[in-house]
C-alpha cells in the first residue's frame, strides 16, 4: 500500500495507517521501527497491515499497553495450566505405595502361615524359658522325684531323642521362613526401586515445566522492559523538542 501524506501549507503529514489521521512527524513512527510483537498485536485489528507506512504515538501507545496487558494475562494462564497439568499428572499415575507385609500375608498358605509362627516363636524368649523351663523339670523327674520309677534314667537318652527330632523338624521350618523373607525383601526392594523412579520422573517434570515457566517469563519481562524504555525515551525526546 503507498504511503498517503496530506498537504498542510508547503510540508506533508503522514497519515496513520490505523486511524487514518494526518499527523505531525514527531507523533508518528514508521512501522517498519514498531516491534515485531506490538506489530503482530496491531495485526490482529488489522491483517493486511504491512510495514509501510507510518502509526500515530497515540494508537502506538495503545497497542503497546494491550500487548502488554496480553502478556500479563497469558502469564497467569500459564500458572494455571501448570497447576492443571500438575494434578493430571497425580491423577494419570497410580500410587505405587503399598503395604507389602499385608499383600503377602494375604498370600501366604496355612502351612506357609503356621511356619512363620513356628519361626517367629522359636527365635523368642518364650520359648527359651519354656524350653528350659521343660527340660529343668524333665531332669528333675528323672532324678529325684521318680528315682525307682523313671522313664528316662540319665543319661536322658529319650530326652536327646525328643531334641534331635525337635532340631530336625525346626531347622526346615526356619528356613522356609527366611526363604519367605528373602522373598518379601525383594519385593520390597522392587518396590522402592518403582516409588525412586517414578518421584525421580515426577520431580523431572515439574521442573522441566518451571523452568519453561521461568524462562517465558524472563522474555516477557525483557519485553516489558524494552517497551517501557521505548516510551520512556519517546518522552525525553518530546520534552526535549519542547524545551
Amino acid at each position: 500500500m503507498p504511503l498517503k501524506t496530506s498537504r498542510d501549507g508547503k510540508n506533508k503529514k503522514p497519515v496513520c495507517r490505523i486511524c487514518q489521521a494526518a499527523v505531525d512527524r514527531p507523533e508518528s513512527v514508521p512501522l517498519a521501527l514498531v516491534r515485531p510483537a506490538v506489530l503482530e498485536e496491531i495485526r490482529k485489528d488489522h491483517p493486511d497491515l504491512s510495514t509501510d507506512g507510518f502509526i500515530c504515538k497515540d494508537d502506538l501507545n495503545r497497542y503497546r499497553i494491550r500487548y502488554v496487558e496480553s502478556l500479563l494475562s497469558s502469564e497467569q494462564g500459564e500458572l494455571s495450566t501448570l497447576d492443571r497439568d500438575v494434578l493430571e499428572s497425580f491423577r494419570q499415575h497410580e500410587i505405587l505405595t503399598s503395604n507389602l507385609n499385608e499383600e503377602f500375608v494375604n498370600k501366604l498358605t496355612m502351612g506357609e502361615a503356621l511356619a512363620d509362627r513356628i519361626a517367629t516363636f522359636g527365635g523368642s524368649w518364650p520359648f527359651i524359658i519354656v524350653f528350659g523351663s521343660v527340660l529343668l523339670v524333665w531332669i528333675l523327674i528323672n532324678t529325684i522325684f521318680l528315682v525307682n520309677r523313671h522313664f528316662d534314667p540319665y543319661p536322658f537318652i529319650l530326652l536327646n531323642l525328643i531334641l534331635s527330632c525337635l532340631a530336625a523338624v525346626q531347622a526346615p521350618v526356619i528356613m522356609m521362613s527366611q526363604n519367605r523373607q528373602e522373598a518379601k525383601d525383594r519385593l520390597r526392594s522392587e518396590n522402592d526401586y518403582r516409588i525412586n523412579l517414578k518421584a525421580e520422573l515426577e520431580i523431572r517434570h515439574l521442573n522441566e515445566k518451571v523452568d519453561h515457566l521461568l524462562s517465558r517469563q524472563w522474555e516477557r519481562l525483557a519485553e516489558i522492559q524494552a517497551i517501557q524504555l521505548e516510551l520512556i525515551a519517546e518522552v525525553a525526546a518530546l520534552k526535549h523538542s519542547r524545551d
